[in-house]
């Protein structure tokens, strides 16, 4: 097979496994995979308008307005008004919210293969898949 073709197929098959571990850690902590990826995309003290959430999880605003209803109900999300304009409205996770991001964080690390590539083949395999994606 071409290289490109059969590390395309590598691609999918390792994204596949982290899927799978992803579902299994969301399930274990009583996530919907649509709540874990959201507090997965979301860094602790960083506000992120809901829009920008939106578009990292490549849905509707609207979907994410539920979505980010059900995290503030368990107290995961707080929402905040943007200063400059009252209109946006910013989500900032809650103490509780980073902690149990941290703890799905740690269970679909990154796949032990990685630990196995010295540091000097971690920055290529890195600064390849950077061009690949394009930047």
């Amino acid at each position: 097979a071409e290289p490109a073709t059969e590390i395309w197929s590598i691609l999918r098959t390792l994204f596949g496994l982290q899927r799978r571990r992803f579902l299994i850690a969301a399930s274990e902590l009583d996530l919907h995979p649509a709540q874990a990826g959201a507090l997965m995309n979301m860094t602790p003290d960083v506000p992120l308008p809901m829009h920008e959430l939106a578009s990292l999880l490549a849905c509707d605003n609207s979907n994410v307005t539920g979505l980010i209803d059900r995290l503030e109900a368990r107290g995961l999300v707080e929402r905040q008004p943007y200063e400059q304009d009252r209109r946006v409205k910013h989500v900032v996770l809650t103490a509780r919210g980073a902690s149990l991001r941290e703890r799905l964080a740690t269970t679909v690390g990154p796949p032990a293969g990685l630990a196995e590539l010295s540091a000097t083949e971690q920055r290529q395999l890195r600064d390849l898949l950077r061009r690949v994606a394009g930047g």
